[in-house]
């Protein structure tokens, strides 16, 4: 199941779906309350997210981010505010709020790497599964965000 469908189905089934049921016989599994309500939610949410790839969030360091920003071939995406992105960001980064992200999809190319981020990594948390789910397969999410960027006293734009 690639990734996106993967997101899709927890997001669509729930948090108390039987998520390993549905990876292993996608067709064959009918949801209805009583299967939902037998699974604990802990249960259903560790199910959900063991099938994700390790690498959804894969750079989970300044110096992972610093090489690829190093490379040339990534798209560095700010999913703030304009305003916050106006009073600090990562240099080389374009803004593109999460809520618009959708409506922007010509603006991230396909055929690159696209590494985005936020405040903390909630947002770009949300943007991955976004942009996954629209059928991007090179976008990862730099997860420790603009403040783990400032708090490593990297420069800011």
């Amino acid at each position: 199941m690639t990734t996106g469908l993967s997101l899709a189905v927890c997001l669509l089934l729930g948090p108390g779906a039987a998520f390993a049921d549905v990876v292993a016989e996608p067709d064959a599994v009918e949801v209805s309350a009583p299967m939902v309500a037998s699974v604990p939610v802990e249960l259903a949410v560790d199910r959900c997210l063991d099938s994700l790839p390790a690498d959804v969030l894969a750079i989970g360091s300044v110096e992972g981010l610093n090489a690829r920003i190093a490379s040339r071939n990534a798209l560095l995406v700010d999913l703030c505010s304009p305003a916050d992105y106006r009073r600090g960001h990562i240099p080389a980064a374009i803004n593109l709020p999460l809520q618009d992200l959708a409506h922007h999809l010509e603006a991230i190319p396909r055929d690159r790497d696209v590494v985005l981020y936020c405040a903390t990594g909630y947002r770009s948390a949300l943007g991955v599964m976004t942009l996954q789910l629209h059928g991007y397969p090179r976008v990862r999410g730099f997860a420790p965000g603009f403040a783990g960027w400032m708090a490593a006293d990297q420069p800011v734009a």
